[in-house]
């Protein structure tokens, strides 16, 4: 669990270097060269006008049907996520009996111990490092839309609802929202799992929607909304996909 946190710290920060270093104040166009900007920012900036044109040119609403769609595309590795942490979650107890057994700090005691632990997942069919490669997966596409987002010039004078897009939402509504969500999709996640007794993550339960909040005060509200619409997303996906499959399981389990 402790490398999951680490983990988790590791990603947020390469996130805040990827989405602050590469180009994020010069706007993309066509002729915007290299690989990053020729496939992952200019066509994700290409989409959101698309759409934009076809709703008159509403580009809120544009960014709400663009970031659907990307959440919808990365769901089966979401899905795959999920599968994989409930897989590990249900060997737990099994990985605490190993490690009380093996207890000791001697060197061969712990070679035992990862030999052990090892055949453990192999006879489960569970692989410690499955949960993670979705991620790694998903981080340059959701970069990617952050850029399509911040260098779209013609969103920066676009309006929608009760905000101008390329300025922060004045009544700060899109924040708030943005870091509830975060917290609620964050606090549905651990409900039921060994992650809601680590302190470890616990403190991000609360710094992850405090981070995001901030954030959001501060960016252009197509960005906020980019991430309130995700995060809503998100809410939903672990309320009809994940808790019907832990129900699913923790059934299987009893009988």
């Amino acid at each position: 669990m402790r490398k999951k946190f680490w983990l988790l710290v590791g990603l947020i920060g390469l996130l805040a270097i990827l989405s602050g270093c590469t180009e994020v104040n010069e706007p993309i166009t066509k002729e915007s060269e290299g690989i990053w900007n020729s496939y992952f920012v200019y066509p994700i900036s290409w989409l959101i006008t698309y759409f934009a044109e076809l709703f008159n040119n509403n580009y809120g609403l544009a960014i709400v049907v663009v970031t659907i769609m990307v959440r919808l595309l990365l769901l089966p590795l979401n899905v795959k996520q999920l599968k994989s942490s409930k897989a590990m979650q249900d060997i737990q107890p099994k990985i605490k009996e190993l490690q009380q057994k093996y207890s000791s700090k001697d060197a061969n005691t712990q070679q035992k111990l990862q030999q052990e632990t090892m055949a453990l997942f192999q006879k489960h069919g569970v692989n410690p490092l499955a949960g993670c490669l979705p991620i790694f997966i998903q981080m340059p596409i959701l970069i990617g839309m952050y850029h399509a987002i911040m260098r779209t010039e013609s969103i920066k004078t676009g309006s929608f609802l009760w905000f101008e897009l390329g300025s922060p939402d004045p009544y700060y509504i899109l924040p708030l929202i943005a870091g509830g969500a975060t917290f609620l999709q964050q606090k549905l996640m651990m409900a039921g799992s060994p992650a809601a007794q680590n302190p470890q993550m616990m403190v991000m339960l609360y710094v992850m929607p405090i981070m995001i909040t901030v954030f959001a005060i501060f960016f252009p509200a197509a960005l906020a909304l980019y991430w309130v619409v995700g995060n809503i997303f998100m809410v939903a996906q672990t309320l009809f996909i994940r808790k019907p499959m832990m129900a699913a399981n923790n059934g299987g389990d009893k009988k």
